[in-house]
């Protein structure tokens, strides 16, 4: 029980440092632009938001064992793509020449859920699509099956909660989707990316614009947790290591 509460505070930490580093920015560039980019688009171009989550993420793993040397969370974040040259992923672990784990930290806000989740979409499953055919054209050689996670902070909020309805002009969508909000079709999303084997964690979480400073946050499915998220990068990197 002790440790779960100490993770939580850490991950409270890191929400914390997502508003906080979100608020700076879009004062920063307030005031040398005059004015917000318009729809919050400071909330995409900002960056170093999830920093909080990547350096965590990154302490936990070197405090199981992990040199930290065989992190890169900085720089050198390329890895080859089948369908492009490169991929830029947030964390990398790299031992003696062979890609264990890539992981991907994102982030979403209002109030553009819908154009801004479609894109997600896209990113997630075209990232994984490409790197599993590098993987088969031997590109991370002698590497075995890398670990690929995901994982999402969404803010919590009514237009990423209510019912949204589906257009169907022609065929019909699959019942899972019929009125589902945008905080459950990311479920659906990265539950989906697990279970098809795109990705092998994924970790989901909301949190609300007054959470700025206690750093609260839900997690809506047990099978996307953090906990769990954390466990079985964990698993595979330390049977690795050992």
């Amino acid at each position: 029980m002790a440790l779960e509460t100490d993770l939580r505070e850490r991950v409270k930490a890191a929400v914390r440092h997502f508003w906080l580093t979100r608020s700076q920015q879009a004062a920063r560039q307030g005031i040398l632009s005059g004015e917000r980019d318009a729809g919050e688009r400071t909330a995409v171009t900002g960056g170093a938001q999830m920093d909080g989550f990547v350096n965590l993420i990154r302490d936990l793993l070197c405090g199981a064992g992990l040199p930290q040397t065989r992190v890169y969370c900085e720089r050198s974040l390329e890895i080859p793509g089948w369908y492009r040259p490169e991929k830029q992923w947030d964390l990398l672990i790299v031992i003696e020449g062979r890609l264990l784990a890539a992981v991907e930290f994102k982030s979403q806000i209002g109030p553009s859920f819908g154009n801004n989740y479609n894109n997600r979409t896209e990113e997630a499953l075209g990232s994984a699509t490409d790197v599993w055919a590098a993987y088969r054209e031997g590109a991370f050689a002698p590497s075995a099956r890398p670990w690929l996670g995901y994982l999402m902070l969404l803010e919590q909020s009514t237009g990423s909660t209510v019912p949204v309805r589906a257009r169907e002009p022609h065929f019909k969508v699959f019942q899972e989707f019929r009125d589902a909000s945008y905080a459950q079709r990311y479920q659906i999303l990265l539950t989906k990316m697990v279970r098809e084997r795109l990705y092998d964690a994924a970790c989901l979480m909301l949190t609300g614009r007054a959470q700025e400073q206690s750093g609260e946050y839900t997690e809506p499915s047990p099978e996307l947790s953090f906990q769990n998220f954390l466990a079985s990068l964990t698993a595979k990197v330390l049977a690795e290591v050992k």
